[in-house]
């Protein structure tokens, strides 16, 4: 069996190596060369921790079974053919922003074999199997889904930190539009998954799976909101949290810094996008609450800043952790992205550290704790990485040139004052 893994991100590098590891030919494509440089080397380009990851692809590089490269005519012949890239939103619109995905099905389309099995893995709008994906494969090869090859939807359900783990273990929802796509498309995934798989069609998978995050997003919003109110009314929101949850049926969130990451912060948008005549009310507000809390952070910045005496504009700010997850180095519309652009329009000079994440056009990324927080006046921490619940906080103090610590994942609590440090956090009212 001979499978094209189209996309060698967060998603298709686990499904090519996973599908190597079973004994499947697999040639992976990808338009960033650094990406096949490494695979082609036997490693994986994904850094952080991912268990099990890094030996699989190569165990998978070395037995030939897993292959990459910029061609995309190495698909011809493909039994299967699987497309993972992005389906981001438009920043300010938040429509769907299909040109890597269109860009990638109309390269692929003419090496589709007959028979062959196509399954969408990239997360989408309602629709978009129908209005876009379907239409542009046919015209590109010339053949008809369902007829001369097999189109599927199977949204991936993969979380950095867990990829080997989710793709493996979780049920998996797998739209149809003809029975042998829907006995191809289980054939393939059995080798995969050992979650059920469930069959239904286009249009239901791709609602599923953008709700799925949308009502993620939502519960989120729900404790970041209870965060806010109780940094007002002087509570602390992780021990109402605690006592929430001693209520059956409840399970309430952690609040944070913000929410990051491919999915959750665009999924719901792309949810919503192609309805028309039910104006969604609480899911944009679910994303409003949770765009605001990077702003909420800054915020918090000021104010430590204010008890130190000083004022924000001129002053150094540390940012720790730009990746949105931690131990990974996804930094995907990640928090401290919006953090590092508040905190620049109030006029701070901006230090950024993170163990695993690489930097970005504009953001530069430091390696050192030390290198990062030297001289600064205020450190704001973004990403519960296991490096920072290790800080040596008497280190800190003779780093610094002011000592402010703004918390935005619960890492610390109020008796850091003792330890000569301004305090302020996300959902702690009681300073």
């Amino acid at each position: 069996m001979k499978v094209a893994v189209v996309g060698l991100g967060y998603v298709g590098i686990p499904v090519a190596a996973v599908l190597a590891s079973k004994r499947v030919r697999v040639v992976g494509v990808d338009i960033d060369l650094r990406k096949i440089d490494a695979i082609s080397a036997g490693r994986s380009p994904l850094e952080g921790r991912e268990p099990g990851l890094d030996e699989l692809v190569a165990k998978g590089v070395a037995s030939g079974h897993f292959t990459a490269t910029s061609d995309y005519g190495a698909a011809d012949g493909s039994d299967a053919i699987v497309v993972s890239v992005e389906t981001p939103v438009d920043d300010q619109t938040h429509d769907p922003e299909y040109k890597a995905l269109k860009s990638a099905l109309r390269s692929l389309a003419p090496h589709i074999a007959r028979g062959a099995l196509v399954s969408i893995e990239s997360t989408l709008a309602p629709g978009t199997m129908a209005g876009i994906v379907r239409p542009i494969l046919e015209r590109g090869s010339g053949l008809k889904a369902g007829r001369d090859f097999h189109l599927v939807h199977c949204p991936e359900r993969v979380t950095a930190g867990k990829l080997l783990h989710n793709l493996t273990t979780l049920d998996r929802v797998v739209g149809v539009a003809d029975d042998r796509g829907r006995r191809k498309a289980f054939a393939l995934y059995s080798k995969i998954v050992d979650g059920a798989l469930h069959a239904t069609d286009w249009t239901s998978a791709e609602i599923t799976k953008t709700a799925e995050n949308a009502y993620r997003d939502v519960q989120i919003a729900f404790a970041n909101e209870v965060a806010l109110i109780c940094e007002d009314l002087g509570a602390n929101a992780f021990r109402v949290r605690e006592l929430v949850n001693t209520c059956p049926g409840r399970e309430m969130l952690t609040p944070g810094a913000g929410v990051g990451g491919h999915c959750i912060p665009k999924d719901p948008w792309l949810l919503v996008s192609p309805v028309l005549h039910q104006k969604p009310v609480l899911i944009p507000a679910a994303r409003e609450i949770n765009d605001y809390m990077p702003v909420r952070m800054a915020q918090l910045v000021e104010e430590a800043m204010r008890e130190t005496g000083r004022r924000i504009r001129g002053s150094r700010v540390a940012v720790l952790g730009f990746s949105y997850r931690e131990n990974t180095d996804d930094a995907r519309n990640s928090p401290a992205i919006a953090l590092i652009r508040e905190l620049r329009k109030r006029g701070a000079d901006v230090t950024i550290h993170d163990p695993f994440a690489k930097g970005q056009r504009g953001f530069s990324v430091l390696r050192e704790v030390r290198a990062a927080v030297k001289g600064t006046d205020c450190i704001a921490l973004v990403t519960a990485h296991d490096a920072y619940r290790k800080l040596d906080l008497a280190k800190l103090r003779r780093w610094m040139r002011h000592r402010a610590i703004v918390d935005g994942r619960n890492l610390f609590d109020g008796a850091i004052a003792k330890r000569g440090f301004v305090y302020r956090a996300i959902g702690k009212g009681e300073f």
